[in-house]
């Protein structure tokens, strides 16, 4: 599970890296190609560059992350919107992780794996992990909300990376689709967490 070892805390771009600390692989998901509002091809044309691998390996395991996190939100939130929101975010998520297997497989690239990197931009340390997983309610609400906006700002930033310096067009596509979508829920967090403070 990708909380039970230190990889639950994330992985992080190294210089010069096309490679990131994974924790246990990513799961499987359903095949993006028949997920439903697919922002991208799952199938990419043939011109990619390291950015572009980089992007699909480091942001696959993000996407993990925050997964889990919205997983934990269907027991443990009190309020229908954040538990409307992190059903959202699972939603594209794993569709979007699919996406970026299926790229990595097409451009024959490793997937991530073990013990190859450090913190990515916006990750969870374990200790924020088990602090949301030990919150229930109104502060579990509000935990969520705090890390799960810090996390997509990371997100954020590592697919504006992949704008400027990824070569693939349904990679460039996709991280664009990214940082409008995240900025979207960012925006849409911080005034749920204001009402809560």
């Amino acid at each position: 599970m990708f909380i039970e070892t230190a990889a639950r805390r994330g992985t992080a771009l190294v210089a010069g890296a096309l490679v990131l600390a994974a924790c246990g692989g990513v799961p499987a998901v359903q095949d993006a190609s028949v997920l439903p509002n697919a922002t991208t091809s799952a199938q990419p044309t043939a011109d990619f560059n390291d950015a572009d691998v980089m992007f699909a390996q480091m942001m696959s395991v993000h996407h993990r992350q925050a997964v889990e996190m919205a997983e934990m939100a269907a027991t443990r939130a009190s309020s229908a919107q954040v538990k409307d929101l992190a059903a959202e975010i699972r939603t594209t998520q794993q569709r979007e992780i699919a996406t970026m297997r299926q790229w990595l497989k097409a451009w024959g690239k490793p997937e991530p794996t073990a013990g190859m990197g450090h913190e990515m931009p916006g990750a969870m340390s374990e200790a924020d992990m088990n602090r949301l997983e030990a919150a229930e309610g109104t502060a579990f609400d509000r935990e969520f909300l705090r890390l799960m906006i810090r996390h997509h700002e990371g997100a954020i930033a590592m697919a504006r990376t992949e704008q400027r310096e990824g070569e693939n067009p349904q990679a460039k596509q996709l991280a664009g689709a990214m940082v409008t979508d995240q900025q979207d829920q960012v925006d849409q967090m911080r005034e749920m967490l204001d009402r809560l403070r």
